[in-house]
């Protein structure tokens, strides 16, 4: 009697332990102790236009380039960030292909008629969206900054799949942004990036550094001084 009742009084204690544990837990995929800012303000159609490359678009067209360049930016977020499992970008970025097929297909076709309208039509206006398409791939791409684009992508990719059809364009206009501000190499903000950044700086072994086992006060000074750069 007496260990069934200390045990129905630790159970509970166990469980709010337990909770307590993982809500103390860092978030999925959290490359930074303290983050750079990646927000930023939703686009207007005239900054879309622009910052998407697509001069003197309708409001149809801009909407359909903040598709197609979202669905570019998480298709190379699906293949550059593999090595954090824990962002599913492979799995999120099939998923909204699923979900939002048909504003993609749309997106796709309203883009080509951009180009077919502006270059020219059949063959010249193709091409032309054929080099858009590598154009906006390739803008996405990156090796420095792969960290930020990553956790930036993977935010936004879980915002796309949980969009209601029809809307995936709301998101791209509130989410490419910070996506693109990702693209501009940003580290930890605090303690430099975790498991990256440090160095090991030594004190000079040359002899006439030690006296007596002990460091003199100018080596001293010399190694607090490679330890501490920023100081």
């Amino acid at each position: 009697m007496t260990f069934r009742f200390a045990a129905r009084r630790l159970l509970p204690a166990l469980a709010a332990l337990a909770a307590a544990s993982i809500a103390a837990q860092p978030a999925a995929a959290q490359f930074y102790w303290s983050p750079p800012d990646m927000s930023a303000p939703p686009l207007t159609d005239d900054q879309a236009a622009t910052a998407l490359g697509l001069p003197g678009a309708t409001a149809a067209e801009v909407r359909a380039g903040l598709v197609w360049n979202l669905r570019a930016a998480l298709n190379v977020a699906a293949l550059q960030c593999q090595f954090e499992p824990t962002l599913l970008a492979i799995s999120n970025y099939n998923a909204m292909i699923a979900h939002h097929d048909a504003e993609l297909d749309s997106a796709m076709g309203t883009v080509l008629g951009y180009f077919q309208r502006t270059v020219g039509k059949g063959k010249p206006g193709q091409a032309a969206a054929d080099r858009y398409g590598t154009r906006i791939y390739s803008g996405y791409s990156t090796v420095q900054a792969q960290r930020g684009f990553c956790q930036a992508a993977g935010d936004v990719g879980r915002q796309a799949i949980f969009a209601d059809r029809g809307k995936l364009h709301e998101v791209a206009r509130t989410g490419l942004p910070s996506i693109k501000k990702s693209l501009i190499m940003a580290g930890e903000q605090y303690y430099g990036v975790p498991g990256h950044d440090y160095a090991v700086a030594l004190p000079s072994f040359d002899k006439k550094c030690w006296k007596k086992g002990k460091l003199t006060p100018a080596c001293q000074q010399q190694w607090e001084a490679r330890a501490n750069p920023q100081r």
